[in-house]
């Protein structure tokens, strides 16, 4: 478990495969690509937490009421052949009525300082779209920086979308 002042990141169990799955339905908005997700595979999950070394999915809880309110997660973003030129793509999903208090920010820190302390990485990064700002304030809070737009990068709801693509280096201050 990853300890923040009022979330902390744990592993997937086999007890939330049900609650992944009735999120589904609630997680929409900007995450919403109009296709079905596979429900979550509890027999990997019976045997390995969803995290490997090209990805990896925790769980995002209250400290308080150790109620789980969403998921962070991340994969691997090759920009050459090395390992050296690998960087982190992180995002996080929460429940409509978790969002709008501080949590996400908490818990995009908390992963990033997980990401920097458990691996080489020397690049973290996330994407948004232009017109969600507040996930743009909460990226910004996390101590990332805004590196600039990926112009129809996104498509999503019938059209492509700009993305606002944000990064923190290891050696960021």
């Amino acid at each position: 478990m990853i300890d923040g002042e009022r979330v902390r990141l744990r592993d997937v169990t086999p007890a939330d495969a049900d609650l992944l799955d009735s999120w589904d339905a609630a997680i929409t908005g900007f995450n919403d690509f109009a296709m079905p997700r596979r429900p979550v595979d509890r027999e990997f999950l019976e045997t390995s937490p969803l995290r490997s070394e090209t990805r990896g999915t925790l769980i995002v809880e209250t400290i308080a009421e150790r109620r789980p309110i969403g998921t962070v997660s991340w994969h691997l973003e090759r920009y050459g052949p090395n390992p050296e030129s690998g960087a982190w793509n992180i995002g996080i999903e929460l429940i409509p009525d978790a969002r709008g208090h501080g949590y996400g920010w908490e818990a995009q820190a908390l992963l990033i300082r997980y990401l920097f302390e458990s691996t080489d990485v020397h690049r973290i990064e996330a994407a948004t779209d232009v017109e969600n700002v507040a996930e743009q304030r909460s990226l910004e809070k996390a101590g990332m920086r805004r590196d600039g737009i990926l112009r129809g990068a996104q498509y999503r709801a019938g059209s492509y979308h700009d993305l606002v693509i944000y990064a923190r280096l290891r050696d960021d201050a």
